[in-house]
């Protein structure tokens, strides 16, 4: 399948490095090309053979799937811009709309999550959220302590939701179907207290490597 990745962070790398072990073509797209074209170089480096070029966001019309690895609000509010191109495309959302500036509280109003919220910005996508809960240095490798990585999906569109299992075990990984697009709220939720576990267990969760002293 061919899968466009909106944003070249860490996570763009994980995921970016999973779509390219399952042996899928992989398209980024960055506001910055030049990111993008610098992760597209690097992803090619390592994975000899492999399909994957930086793009602009003009490819996602013919993207499979179309990965928002993205903080938010800003992948909501690429959705919105996007909402045309989106319909009736797979739309993974992997934010934690976490306040990054206290640690202490998520910034959605209670009973609404960051995949909700992309889901009416963009009305036609068959939004799925995926990927929350893994963290960027895992996802390179793809396991941890030589065990595969649990990768939690919830979405409304069964079919949607399948074709991300399908991409996750193409590379590697376990899917779990947690139900409906509403459980994206414990999700986040769950995600917002591993995150701000991780220095008291002398991990660093940006890259879910062990803090060396």
């Amino acid at each position: 399948m061919i899968v466009t990745i909106a944003g070249a962070g860490n996570m763009a790398r994980g995921i970016g490095t999973r779509t390219l072990a399952g042996g899928h073509t992989l398209r980024l797209y960055d506001r910055t090309r030049t990111k993008a074209d610098e992760l597209a170089a690097s992803l090619g480096r390592a994975a000899s053979g492999a399909d994957v070029a930086a793009v602009d966001e003009g490819a996602v019309a013919d993207s499979d799937v179309v990965v928002l690895a993205l903080p938010y609000p800003a992948g909501r509010d690429v959705a919105a811009a996007w909402a045309g191109a989106l319909a009736g495309k797979v739309v993974v959302d992997i934010s934690n709309p976490v306040d990054f500036s206290t640690f202490d509280s998520l910034v959605v109003e209670p009973g609404t999550s960051a995949a909700e919220q992309i889901a009416a910005a963009a009305p036609g996508a068959r939004v799925v959220k995926a990927f929350n809960t893994t963290f960027a240095g895992p996802l390179v490798t793809g396991e941890v302590a030589g065990r595969p990585l649990d990768v939690f999906v919830a979405g409304d569109d069964d079919a949607a939701k399948q074709t991300v299992s399908e991409l996750v075990s193409s590379a590697g990984m376990r899917p779990l179907d947690m139900g409906p697009l509403r459980r994206a709220r414990e999700l986040e939720g769950f995600q917002f207290l591993h995150m701000a576990s991780q220095e008291r267990l002398g991990l660093n969760w940006s890259s879910g490597i062990a803090i060396l002293p």
